[in-house]
């Protein structure tokens, strides 16, 4: 492949969010982009599977930070309107307790507070007290960092003085734990690194912040689903130049004296590039696309000896009547929290118990589903891989335990009853199909010593030209870090000069 039939141009891996995003930052920079996808849709872990006429979100319900997504746009020269419909949630979540106790999560202060209130009212204050400490670790960790390179050591010890204050040595369990007593609230408000992989026992307090911005702006979800978000994405991508290519998974990163010079895909297509930005799962993208002799530091061996974050079993089912009592998102508390992470996370054990997410789109979308109908998925944090078990062989007793487990009055009673479709998506499928290290949903395990400086950089150390987007590298999982892991760019590869005219 010659050099120069690769000037100007771009390959993108991977159209999952980071992808899309890095793909429009990237065209609007000017580079002739090609974005790659493996899959027939795009949207990689936003994949959108249909049934029967439900349709079922794969994975990302959530939407916080819009202001992100309307910056894309502006970087675009587009307004996000034209292309998504975004609208809030209320409540946020609904927590249901095992003993029957439910807390409905809400962002206005003093329903919040009513909440707090009857389970233990001496927590109002220690509650204020975290919702402050959470808005000091998003002032710093978000806004200051989550687009900040850390491609060298300085900067990281730049930044250190201010993570030694805001004590992200300790996890999001014990920061919260210094503020509330309740057991019940301390779940409450620890619970939120597992939407990004994380144990709360040992993730970073910095993910503390989590809670504060979600109070600020709100928990929200895109009309049509969240794969209507990712086709939003691909047509402004498209309007301003860009080219989507499906079906194209990647063989090989062509390097030359340590340089990209563009990708070749399965059915051999070759396509020279300047700039290769994948969003495709950083450790294979490493062990499968580069040859191990471009590589001096992200050998195998290291990668092998990474932490890598738990894994999901999702079911996505569909009913002939609805549940219009349940709101969009509930999280479903088992009778164990400490125990049941160190079953997730150390001993890596599929346990006869289990907390769960209960997504319900219909509740905001009804057209998600036929007529009269309900559309939902529930996951269940399990192991990645690395625990040995065989999904193929249990994981139809494990689906129904779960369904079984729900056919509460308060939840979802006579589920298996009135379920007219059924899908299964297992830790194995997770690495057959979107390409996982170990079935990891989330990659890397958000603990601080794989965070920051110290997680695979957002510029590669090992060949020249090529970048990393999406849960893998800085700043992490959810929708706010990849989408501004794509930021992370602009410190990285500059704007082309463009031609004056004539």
């Amino acid at each position: 492949m010659d050099r120069r039939e690769g000037e100007g141009k771009a390959v993108v891996i991977g159209s999952g969010f980071g992808g899309l995003a890095a793909a429009i930052r990237t065209q609007a920079k000017g580079y002739e982009v090609t974005l790659l996808e493996m899959r027939d849709k795009p949207g990689g872990r936003a994949y959108v599977y249909e049934d029967q006429g439900f349709v079922y979100d794969a994975g990302p319900t959530i939407i916080t930070v819009p202001f992100i997504l309307e910056e894309l746009a502006d970087v675009a020269g587009k307004r996000l309107e034209d292309y998504v419909d975004i609208v809030p949630c209320d409540p946020f979540y609904r927590i249901y307790f095992h003993d029957g106790e439910v807390f409905d999560y809400r962002g206005e202060q003093e329903v919040l507070e009513a909440e707090i209130a009857k389970f233990s009212p001496e927590d109002i204050e220690g509650y204020r007290r975290f919702r402050e400490y959470s808005k000091r670790v998003f002032d710093q960790a978000f806004t200051e960092l989550a687009t900040h390179s850390f491609h060298s050591v300085r900067e990281m010890f730049r930044v250190a003085p201010d993570l030694i204050k805001l004590r992200a040595d300790q996890s999001v369990f014990k920061k919260v734990s210094s503020f509330i007593r309740h057991p019940k609230l301390r779940q409450v408000f620890s619970f939120e690194p597992l939407l990004i992989g994380g144990n709360p026992l040992r993730s970073s307090a910095i993910y503390s912040m989590i809670h504060y911005l979600e109070k600020e702006w709100g928990v929200h979800f895109a009309m049509g689903g969240t794969h209507a978000l990712v086709r939003g994405l691909v047509r402004m991508f498209e309007d301003i130049g860009g080219t989507l290519e499906l079906e194209a998974r990647v063989e090989e990163i062509e390097v030359e004296s340590g340089a990209v010079r563009g990708v070749r895909t399965v059915d051999g297509r070759e396509f020279p590039a300047e700039i290769v930005i994948s969003n495709g799962d950083v450790a294979n993208t490493y062990r499968k696309l580069v040859a191990p002799q471009h590589r001096r530091k992200w050998t195998d061996r290291r990668l092998e000896r990474m932490k890598y974050a738990m894994s999901l079993f999702v079911i996505y089912f569909g009913t002939n009547r609805t549940y219009p009592h349940l709101p969009h998102h509930s999280i479903i508390l088992g009778p164990r929290y400490e125990d049941l992470l160190g079953d997730i996370f150390d001993r890596k054990i599929v346990a006869e118990d289990f907390s769960l997410y209960l997504h319900a789109p219909t509740r905001t979308d009804p057209s998600l589903a036929p007529e009269g109908c309900e559309c939902f998925y529930v996951l269940s944090p399990v192991p990645n891989l690395q625990g040995g078990q065989d999904w193929d062989a249990i994981k139809e007793e494990y689906a129904d335990r779960i369904l079984a487990s729900m056919e509460k009055d308060h939840l979802v009673p006579g589920l298996r009853e009135h379920m007219v479709s059924k899908l299964i998506f297992t830790p194995k499928d997770f690495e057959t199909q979107l390409d996982a290290y170990a079935g990891s949903a989330f990659q890397f395990d958000p603990v601080l010593t794989q965070s920051a400086w110290f997680r695979p950089h957002n510029k590669s150390e090992d060949v020249e030209g090529l970048f990393f987007v999406g849960a893998g590298t800085h700043p992490g999982a959810g929708l706010p870090g990849v989408i501004s892991s794509a930021g992370v760019l602009d410190h990285h590869i500059a704007p082309r000069p463009q031609p004056v005219p004539a």
